[in-house]
């Protein structure tokens, strides 16, 4: 460090100073030992040194103060210490386990936790490494001297951590050495995460998850990296890379309108349910609020049923008893939610650091065969109208259904005409081939497909082909890619975040990004490896970006394509109270 003197010339440095680009804020646990919160240099240096700024964060259980400094981090570095009490894994201590801080263990899983709920990059070393795994759902061994039961290098030990001590063999074959110092270990790894370096005697070193940036090691780069360690090195940039994406990932957000075009979060609606709480849902307002998504349509979805008048009636009383609870909402949310009808309502709600509900009903089953119901369901606000679910109805054919009607009905090229009257977004989602067809040569309007994706990479039939997709392009749709996994993957359980975002570019290398946003299905049974809940949303945004899209493609997906058909619309008959 150069040190300069006397007192006036350190003054005019920091007075004449000017902060050209910030760097991206990196909170860094802080070890605590004797009453002392405190912090080895080395991690500090090494963040500095990849282009961060370090922040120390204390050990504290205040959620509070936690929360705060959570929200202001571009990224989180755990970082080394002691044992971890095995009573958070609901085990009783073996006779190996060593000291530890159980004041310092809660503070750092609720500093964990908090960084996940809103997808921080994380990094962990060695304790930190541990705590990864813990709080993402893994195990520990407490001391791999009792508790492994095959034969163990010498993990413990007690020379410099800037030499190496043995060798780890990484998850594409190489062989680094490393500085690895401990007896707690890795046992089952977390769901989700893939093992990305193994010591010789099969101890866990190193995991990362398949699809966000989060990743942790038991050695501690930390130590090499001021030496000009090329793998140190590369894993301090890694994580301050994947910081500046969440940076900028977050700073879009705050500044366009983010849509969730389909949730059926109204399915799990019972009598005192309350979207402002974390009650079992994958889509409420703390969940948007951690994701910075702006808004949902949430639909009152009407499972296929008989089609006789009684049952008929009660579709109707079903989708207006459904309507009725999402209103319902507002009144339990005042000061955190509105009721959005329109674009201006939407654009009000995010100037006023409000999530905006629009609503939606998924199934023309509940319109009956009385087109008035149409006009009953626009006074309720509902925006879009899914013509049919999984099974043909008296306005179309199903995309699972029996082909009934070859397409739609002589109904419901009726109601296609009455929702282009009232200003109704006519859906296309589940609709057969046909149905979609006849749609688009009844409709004045641009329509759109609210929930889903593309069958070239998925065959399902739920999904469009590639000549749906340019057609409803053509004349000015928008398809909104679908999360739910068997629409997604052929595997469906290995259906990952990258797979939907290859439908997304899929889409965009054909027709452009003008006619392609996400309608995830929450709570409807969508979600993703990467992609659960209303909160990891955002990870799209960083994986946009790491594919090269702008600012404005951007912008688009995220529901300015849906908006913009909304407004063209509703523009035919402006919503009336």
């Amino acid at each position: 460090m150069d040190f300069t003197f006397p007192l006036e010339e350190l003054f005019k440095q920091a007075d004449s100073f000017q902060l050209k680009k910030e760097p991206v804020l990196i909170g860094i646990s802080a070890n605590h030992k004797e009453g002392l919160n405190c912090l080895a240099d080395t991690y500090i240096r090494s963040i500095i040194k990849a282009g961060g700024a370090p922040v120390i964060i204390p050990c504290t259980s205040d959620l509070r103060v936690l929360t705060h400094i959570v929200n202001q981090l571009d990224g989180l570095l755990m970082s080394g210490g002691g044992d971890i009490n095995p009573l958070f894994l609901h085990e009783e201590p073996v006779q190996g386990l060593q000291e530890g801080d159980t004041w310092r263990d809660q503070s750092e899983l609720l500093l964990l936790r908090l960084a996940a709920n809103r997808q921080l990059p994380i990094m962990g070393i060695c304790r930190g490494h541990q705590l990864v795994n813990v709080a993402f759902g893994g195990s520990l061994y407490q001391d791999i001297y009792t508790q492994y039961t095959q034969n163990l290098l010498k993990h413990s030990q007690k020379m410099p951590r800037e030499e190496v001590s043995h060798s780890v063999t990484l998850e594409n074959g190489a062989k680094v050495y490393v500085n690895s110092f401990h007896h707690q270990a890795v046992k089952d790894i977390a769901p989700d995460f893939i093992e990305m370096a193994v010591a010789p005697d099969g101890i866990n070193e190193g995991i990362r998850h398949k699809e966000k940036p989060v990743f942790s090691v038991q050695w501690h780069p930390e130590a090499f990296h001021l030496n000009e360690d090329e793998m140190a090195y590369s894993l301090f940039s890694y994580l301050i890379s994947k910081a500046h994406c969440f940076h900028q990932a977050k700073e879009l957000h705050r500044q366009y309108v983010t849509l969730d075009s389909h949730t059926d979060t109204p399915m799990i609606f019972p009598g005192p349910f309350d979207i402002g709480k974390k009650e079992g849902g994958k889509v409420n307002l703390p969940l948007m609020e951690e994701g910075l998504i702006d808004a949902a349509v949430m639909v009152a979805y009407i499972p296929q049923k008989e089609r006789d008048e009684q049952s008929l009636r009660k579709a109707t009383e079903y989708a207006i008893e459904r309507l009725s609870a999402i209103h319902r909402q507002k009144e339990l949310n005042d000061k955190r939610m509105r009721i959005a009808i329109t674009y201006s309502d939407v654009m009000q709600a995010k100037k006023h650091g409000e999530r905006a509900i629009l609503i939606g009903v998924e199934n023309g089953y509940a319109i009956g065969k009385d087109l008035d119901n149409i006009s009953r369901f626009k006074k309720m606000g509902v925006c879009y109208i899914t013509l049919c679910h999984n099974g043909d109805n008296d306005i179309c054919d199903s995309a699972k259904g029996d082909k009934e009607w070859n397409g739609l009905s002589p109904f419901g090229r009726d109601v296609i005409a009455e929702m282009n009257r009232l200003g109704i977004m006519v859906d296309v989602s589940h609709a057969s081939e046909k149905s979609f067809y006849d749609v688009l040569e009844c409709s004045q309007y641009p329509v759109i497909a609210s929930h889903s994706s593309v069958r070239a990479l998925c065959n399902h039939p739920r999904n469009l082909t590639d000549m749906q997709i340019r057609d409803l392009a053509s004349m000015g749709g928008v398809v909104q890619i679908c999360l739910y996994k068997g629409f997604i993957n052929e595997e469906a359980e290995k259906a990952s975040l990258s797979d939907a975002i290859n439908h997304i570019d899929y889409i965009v290398q054909m027709v452009g990004p003008d006619h392609v946003g996400i309608g995830s299905d929450f709570d409807g049974d969508g979600e993703l490896i990467g992609c659960r809940a209303s909160n990891e949303l955002i990870n799209i945004t960083m994986k946009l970006l790491e594919l090269g899209y702008t600012d404005q493609d951007i912008r688009k997906i995220w529901g300015g394509n849906f908006f913009r058909v909304m407004r063209e619309v509703q523009a035919a008959y402006p919503y009336r109270t």
